[in-house]
């Protein structure tokens, strides 16, 4: 418990002016009367630090500051009005944090005119100024930690405390963890240590009640979303400018995400090779269950490359790097502009070719656009080579496609940073009559087994209508 001493009260009360200071238990609020952005008088300053143990909440009119890791613990609720922001002081090698622990919730519950930002302090920000958002849920998860045991899965990146609030899984794959609804994350994601970092969000065994749709990941300084086990559904993503990969499962999740939008800059790439997908059963391969078996469905995934001729940085890896025994299945989607479309990787532990073979990976109406000779490609230890997948990916009831350049999926402006648009045009091969044919007939039965919203089109946005514009209004695109 922290404590304050009447003296130090009254000191801060005479630096920063403060009409009230609270303290209770383990969570402090600095309040500041003051000006914010809209001029309100009334607004305050509010800091969460340390360990918040009691319900709280973040309002709209207020300047909101993370000090350090924060964390949500004792099956306490944050909520955060529409329309609040959200800031991480920036303090250099102590960067900020929000953790929401097992059996804690946050509700952060926006709205398309007023999403809520998480966002860096710094006067200038850029990638990696704070850490970014940890969801800890009870749901099943198929590592164990030396600190919570069999089915749990501590945290990387430094996140764990002398609460053990850092540590996601459990039993309860319908635990709920809350709401993230209409939320933007900028400039998140930091290194503790090589192979030790912190994403954008990290959901850790987080449960099939939580909510999470409207989200967007604007320069990650690692992966934008990651998912350890778990079996929460996730809609409407975006992940703009990433540096490392933009969706990342692993370690047992079981959960579905329809309609995503990933977005690349061919000059931001990262050491350890980017990816739009990666996907791992496990670290080792290993044949642990639950086995990540994940269904992404209806994601446009825009690469690096804006021609067959454009290079960028040749850090960049895969559309989608399935590897380590990974059961993942991708539907309806589009892969424009990647050096490899679909990289399978049985290097390390079970071959993942096993998965393909069994039809526990499934690739199905796809489109690999801008493609090269490695449009298609496997790495391993099995007599497996690029021809026996490209046969696969072909394979006629599969209704997958190659689109040998990027101009003719016919998106409006997808390469263009300035001015971007990803709706597609109504002749687009992703939407004309021959596509809907496509989809409808084969994508129906999958669509049914894997209980999600029926479609007629490729990609993660329709060329009209309702599901032609969620991605616009609430993210920033700069």
């Amino acid at each position: 418990m922290k404590r304050i001493s009447l003296l130090a009260v009254a000191a801060i009360l005479m630096i920063t002016g403060c009409r009230k200071i609270e303290v209770d238990g383990e969570q402090v609020f600095i309040t500041v009367p003051g000006g914010n952005n809209n001029n309100n008088n009334t607004a305050k300053t509010v800091i969460l630090s340390g360990r918040i143990t009691k319900d709280t909440v973040l309002k709209k009119g207020d300047n909101n500051f993370l000090r350090g890791k924060v964390y949500i613990s004792n099956n306490a609720t944050i909520t955060i009005e529409k329309g609040a922001i959200v800031k991480s002081e920036f303090s250099g090698s102590d960067v900020g944090a929000l953790i929401i622990a097992r059996g804690a919730k946050i509700v952060a519950d926006g709205s398309a005119s007023e999403p809520i930002v998480f966002t860096s302090g710094a006067p200038s920000p850029r990638s990696g100024d704070w850490a970014g958002i940890v969801i800890c849920g009870k749901a099943k998860v198929n590592s164990s930690s030396t600190i919570g045991g069999p089915g749990t899965f501590l945290v990387e990146g430094g996140i764990n405390n002398s609460n053990n609030d850092g540590i996601g899984g459990g039993t309860d794959d319908e635990d709920s963890s809350g709401v993230l609804r209409y939320v933007r994350i900028e400039y998140a994601g930091y290194a503790y240590q090589p192979d030790q970092e912190i994403n954008s969000l990290t959901m850790a065994g987080v449960g099939s009640k939580t909510k999470i749709e409207y989200v967007q990941v604007t320069y990650a300084k690692d992966d934008a979303f990651e998912w350890f086990g778990g079996a929460v559904n996730c809609n409407y993503l975006v992940a703009y400018k990433t540096q490392d990969d933009d969706f990342d499962s692993d370690f047992g999740y079981r959960g579905k995400v329809q309609f995503g939008l990933i977005v690349r800059d061919s000059l931001i790439a990262d050491i350890s090779q980017s990816n739009g997908f990666e996907s791992d059963n496990d670290a080792n391969g290993t044949t642990n269950n639950p086995q990540t078996g994940a269904v992404f469905s209806n994601i446009t995934a825009i690469g690096p490359r804006a021609t067959q001729t454009s290079v960028g940085s040749n850090l960049y890896n895969a559309g989608a790097h399935i590897r380590r025994n990974s059961a993942i299945s991708i539907f309806n989607s589009v892969f424009m502009g990647w050096p490899t479309g679909i990289l399978i990787d049985g290097s390390r532990g079970r071959d993942t070719y096993l998965n393909i073979a069994d039809s526990s990976i499934r690739i199905r109406n796809c489109v690999i656009a801008g493609y090269t000779t490695d449009s298609i490609r496997y790495v391993g230890l099995a007599p497996t080579n690029t021809q026996i997948l490209t046969d696969w990916y072909n394979t006629s009831f599969f209704f997958n496609r190659f689109i040998k350049n990027n101009n003719d999926v016919r998106y409006t402006r997808p390469f263009d940073f300035i001015n971007p648009d990803y709706i597609p045009f109504g002749n687009s091969p992703l939407v004309n009559t021959a596509a809907r044919t496509a989809v409808t007939s084969s994508f129906s039965n999958e669509t049914k087994l894997a209980g999600l919203r029926p479609v007629d089109f490729i990609g993660g946005i329709a060329a009209a209508g309702e599901l032609s514009g969620w991605f616009k209004g609430w993210t920033v695109f700069n």
